[in-house]
């Protein structure tokens, strides 16, 4: 199928290569807004629209969100990100962690507003076709009117991987609608993540990538164990907004004004309604291979299976004084109640009736906001819960953040400054947890953690600097058992992150940097540092006759960490966990790659991981699991705005 796209996407990318001998056309702008919802589903925050040509070739879209990431070798596998502030720590979201980046949940909802109908078709492939890795998307956003609009992305990654059994096949949908009026706001988006991953276990003799071609390299689940995990997100979000103002009629040399309520203030109803069932699978045809040390169930078959559903509602009142006054002042606080239900079933003898062991939990919390905007060019805002009754009876969180402005010669630059505290219980799978390989019911204390950072941004000069440190209390990971562990010290984390790009006539450097270090490696190993850095010459082609122009980049990327102890990799869980046996790093990942851009048509020719062979073997970020060795790759994207 995605082959048949793949020609379907050149004939539509012939069509402006056609026209550019035609009078190129003045194309407006379409595209009024891109957003999405704060953390608390109360305000817009408008995010740029993603078809940028400047490094086109970073098209994953796990990079969108770390530029910084480790992974299994196969695009589509699960990965957790280098920057230890850039994970994923919310216990509700424990069974997806290792692939949140890729799917579509009720907090990552992205809305459009458009004057005219936007399209846009991506695909990629990575030859050759036996070990190929194609990915596919499509998003398309219109309105009705001024006020309703729809759309839908779909993404396929489909990616059959160089070693043996290490094939990904994601699918995630989501379609999004929002009605913005004056005083009714409505946004609703419906999520279904579909992610299939094969495992192998690793490869047994990491000695064989020297002597064997990839797909001969033997690896620890082979074809007898047909080893494999299922993950299927289902999710809603219904967010309902209605905002009350008073007018009164103020009249000055017999002209009428209309003034909004006593100081313009003005007041809104909140309900936010979010959906989720999460269902996990993990299967294995001959579970006493060798690789698994304990089997409580079933020595014949392997089926495991966990489901978790939540729903949450949410009740608030917000209020803000005149948005016109150079002193605003806003806040609001409500009430959510969240129902839980976590079941684990267990295959015992196939095919008989399964054993099920499910679990009701419910909390009650409420919620809070203050505001202060002073000018246009100074503001702070704090965030706040506290979880009442229930099974995280006695969380709570409070965060804050001061933000500055300043209007310097090349444009705006800010200052942010950030902190926060969070006391919360761990998720429930790190407390009970059923399987054939794998059980426990631990009793986990809160999890206490003090968070500060600020952070410079000024997008004139493509310069940004952040600085995080973290204090925590009872951190909880997966131990060299790959069971779940608590470290009753105290643990510090800081992180130094620098992006800039240096530009000289036409060559550009753009670098990611990152600094971080753990007070206790023995608990939290981290590369100390961590570069992503692209080096290319751009140039921009003018075709007088034609009047037509093509836009270049020519360059070279690298990726580099020091030497650490990663996690490993457990597939019956699906968790990474620590490891003190290998370490990994030193080792730079080389790309070159050509972008050009025509029109509304983009196009990367990269190949990956140049240096392949040429320095050594070492070239695994989790023990056991190899990178993928010299591809071609190459994709195209185009948009339509009609």
């Amino acid at each position: 199928m995605l082959r048949n796209i793949s020609i379907l996407l050149l004939l539509l990318l012939s069509v402006p290569v056609g026209l550019s001998a035609q009078k190129q056309e003045t194309i407006k702008p379409r595209i009024l807004k891109q957003w999405t919802l704060s953390s608390d589903f109360t305000e817009e925050i408008t995010t740029p629209i993603d078809t940028v040509f400047s490094l086109f070739h970073r098209y994953r879209i796990a990079d969108k969100y770390s530029p910084l990431n480790i992974t299994l070798g196969n695009y589509g596998l699960p990965f957790y990100q280098i920057g230890f502030f850039d994970r994923i720590s919310d216990p509700d979201k424990f069974l997806y962690t290792g692939y949140y980046p890729f799917m579509y949940l009720p907090d990552r909802s992205v809305f459009m507003n458009t004057q005219r109908p936007f399209t846009e078709a991506v695909w990629t492939f990575g030859a050759p076709r036996e070990t190929s890795e194609q990915t596919f998307r499509v998003r398309h956003s219109q309105n009705v009117n001024r006020f309703l609009n729809f759309g839908l992305i779909y993404d396929i990654i489909y990616s059959l991987g160089q070693y043996n059994y290490q094939r990904a096949d994601n699918k995630t949908f989501t379609f999004h609608s929002s009605y913005t009026g004056l005083k009714y706001k409505l946004y609703f988006a419906a999520g279904i993540n579909k992610i299939t991953s094969y495992e192998n276990g690793g490869v047994t003799d990491m000695d064989q990538l020297s002597q064997y071609e990839t797909r001969d390299v033997q690896v620890n689940l082979g074809s007898l164990n047909a080893a494999s995990s299922f993950l299927k997100n289902n999710n809603l979000l219904l967010v309902q907004r209605y905002t009350l103002t008073g007018k009164q009629v103020v009249s000055n040399d017999s002209v009428a004004k209309k003034k909004t309520g006593f100081l313009g203030l003005k007041g809104t109803f909140s309900h936010i309604f979010i959906w989720e069932t999460n269902k996990r699978t993990y299967s294995d045809n001959y579970p006493g291979s060798g690789f698994y040390n304990t089997i409580y169930v079933n020595g014949n078959v392997t089926f495991d299976s966990l489901l978790a559903l939540s729903i949450k509602n949410t009740v608030r009142f917000d209020f803000t004084t005149d948005e016109t006054r150079k002193f605003r002042l806003g806040g609001g606080a409500g009430l959510r109640n969240e129902l839980f239900r976590f079941n684990q079933i267990i295959q015992i003898y196939a095919p008989l009736k399964p054993k099920t062991n499910p679990s009701n939990w419910s909390n009650n919390a409420i919620v809070g906001r203050l505001f202060n905007d002073i000018g246009e060019k100074f503001s702070w805002t704090a965030n706040g819960e506290l979880f009442l009754t229930g099974y995280r009876a006695g969380d709570f969180s409070l965060n804050g953040e001061i933000s500055k402005l300043f209007g310097w010669k090349k444009g705006l630059a800010s200052w942010i400054i950030t902190g926060g505290i969070i006391n919360r219980q761990p998720s429930f799978w790190y407390e009970q947890w059923s399987g054939n390989h794998f059980e426990w019911d631990n009793d986990l204390k809160k999890e206490f953690r003090i968070d500060l950072g600020t952070e410079f941004s000024y997008p004139a000069r493509n310069a940004e600097i952040k600085l995080n440190y973290a204090i925590i209390d009872n951190y909880t990971d997966f131990n060299t058992e790959a069971v779940p562990s608590q470290h009753q010290g105290g643990l510090s984390v800081a992180a130094l992150v620098i992006r800039k790009e240096f530009r000289a006539w036409k060559f550009h450097l753009a670098s990611d940097i990152l600094v971080q270090k753990s007070s206790n490696a023995d608990v939290l190993d981290l590369p100390l540092v961590a570069v992503r850095s692209n080096a290319y010459f751009e140039h921009l082609f003018r075709f007088k006759q034609t009047n037509g122009k093509l836009n270049t980049q020519i360059g070279a990327e690298v990726l580099y960490h020091t030497l650490y102890y990663p996690y490993s990799y457990m597939p019956a869980t699906g968790r990474f966990y620590r490891q003190d046996q290998t370490m990994a790093g030193n080792y730079p990942f080389l790309n070159v790659f050509l972008n050009l851009k025509l029109r509304r048509g983009r196009i990367f020719i990269m190949l990956d991981h140049l240096n392949s062979g040429f320095m050594g073997y070492d070239y695994f970020m989790i023990p056991s699991y190899p990178m993928n060795i010299r591809m071609l790759r190459y994709g195209i994207a185009v948009t339509f705005y009609d």
